[in-house]
């Protein structure tokens, strides 16, 4: 089979780090119990929120880096980085998982508070430590709020061969992934957890929430944008955005459900999330008709030094991420012992924020000096501010004035700048 696939420009598009930093903040603040800051996040507007995002930016990401990987070095070059990713995130899921299990342990004692140990499903394993962490290790048992790395492992892990086909018949991936989420809902298909129940994120739901971002990315985007730039599906968009925003609204408020029919407000409530409802992926898709439409991927909006940390937090997502699911427990310890108070809340919320910030300033730092003792190239620009943005500018220049047999750093500049 020949390659279909329509594979976008070279370099970062600031729009996925800017969207995925603040998929950070949000999970952070939704992740906090009684925090007031989570109020602004979106899920209170709309039927999807920072999990749909982070996925679906996830799979746009893996196949723009990996999908020309496999298309340029075959798939065998693309499998292994595919894996080499995923072991990654896996030793990262697994030390911030200790990590967490710790904090959670030693406060709970420490404060003598046992109900926490229950809320955060740490409990169990205090009680069983050697065969839960045996389960931890085959991503069946997570304390509560570490869902989203072990469905994002998954989902990668398993990709390499729907990219295979994909940039070759990227229409039948789509349908094919679209057929076992239909199955999935139906049929009730769900993995395991431990001690008991099923995954929080049913994979075999999200995963086409994630090869949906993929089929945009390698050519989907073009193939429908006579469709989606149309005026008829732009305002079908921003009726379907105010429309879920006040059922969402209502469903949270009692005043405000009464002011809606119950027929109307039934089907969505309880918003499905672990099965990833229909009406979740057509609210995200709306959601990025508006914004390309507004915040095209030149837009001036994104060299804005106001969404500066944004952008650092999404091109460093993973350390981010992991960082913010440690500070919101503390948070939530802080605000438990200042019994709620309003003040509390505002200050850990901003205090997580801003440190998960700093780390991702200080990993970019990192990762610049690693790059330059690996390549021996000085910077070329002052301005430059992230590792990931090096191997692409020196490479724009190699084009016009490499030397025969000097190497290039493309593949280096695609690993660099898949962070999820």
């Amino acid at each position: 089979m020949r390659v279909c696939a329509t594979l976008p420009p070279r370099g970062r598009d600031l729009r996925l780090d800017l969207f995925r930093g603040l998929a950070n903040w949000a999970i952070f603040l939704d992740h906090i119990p009684h925090e007031v800051l989570s109020a602004i996040t979106t899920r209170n507007y709309g039927f999807s929120d920072a999990a749909d995002l982070f996925v679906f930016i996830s799979g746009y990401t893996a196949a723009c880096v990996f999908g020309r990987i496999m298309i340029e070095q075959g798939y065998v070059a693309a499998a292994s980085r595919l894996a080499k990713r995923a072991s990654i995130l896996y030793a990262a899921h697994i030390m911030v998982l200790a990590i967490y299990i710790a904090t959670v342990g030693c406060v709970s004692r420490g404060l003598h508070d046992p109900d926490d140990l229950s809320q955060f499903n740490v409990a169990v394993f205090m009680s069983h430590p050697l065969w839960e962490f045996i389960q931890a290790l085959a991503l069946r048992y997570r304390p509560v709020n570490l869902d989203v790395l072990p469905l994002y492992i998954l989902l990668l892990g398993t990709f390499a061969p729907a990219l295979w086909l994909m940039v070759r018949k990227p229409t039948l991936t789509l349908a094919g992934s679209m057929a076992v989420y239909l199955a999935a809902r139906h049929f009730g298909w769900n993995l395991p957890a431990s001690p008991s129940g099923l995954w929080y994120f049913n994979p075999f739901a999200w995963q086409f929430l994630f090869v949906l971002g993929a089929w945009i990315a390698l050519g989907g985007a073009q193939a429908i944008q006579s469709v989606i730039r149309t005026r008829a599906v732009f305002c079908f968009a921003i009726t379907y955005i105010i429309f879920a925003m006040l059922v969402t609204m209502a469903t949270h408020a009692p005043g405000l459900g009464n002011l809606l029919p119950h027929w109307i407000l039934q089907p969505f409530d309880p918003n499905d999330k672990t099965n990833l409802a229909p009406y979740r992926v057509v609210h995200l898709m709306a959601l990025a008709i508006v914004v390309t439409r507004f915040v095209p991927a030149d837009s001036p909006i994104l060299q804005w030094r106001a969404l500066t940390p944004l952008i650092k937090c999404g091109q460093n997502s993973l350390q981010v991420f992991c960082i913010g699911i440690v500070l919101s427990f503390c948070a939530h310890v802080a605000i438990e012992m200042s019994l709620n108070s309003l003040w509390v809340q505002i200050f850990v919320g901003v205090t997580g924020i801003l440190f998960m910030t700093a780390s991702a300033y200080m990993w970019s730092k990192r990762q610049h000096r690693v790059l330059l003792s690996r390549t021996g190239i000085r910077p070329m620009y002052r301005d430059i501010t992230s590792a990931e943005e090096i191997p692409m500018r020196v490479e724009s220049d190699w084009h016009t004035g490499r030397k025969p047999g000097q190497p290039s750093l493309a593949g280096f500049s695609a690993e660099a700048s898949h962070d999820g």
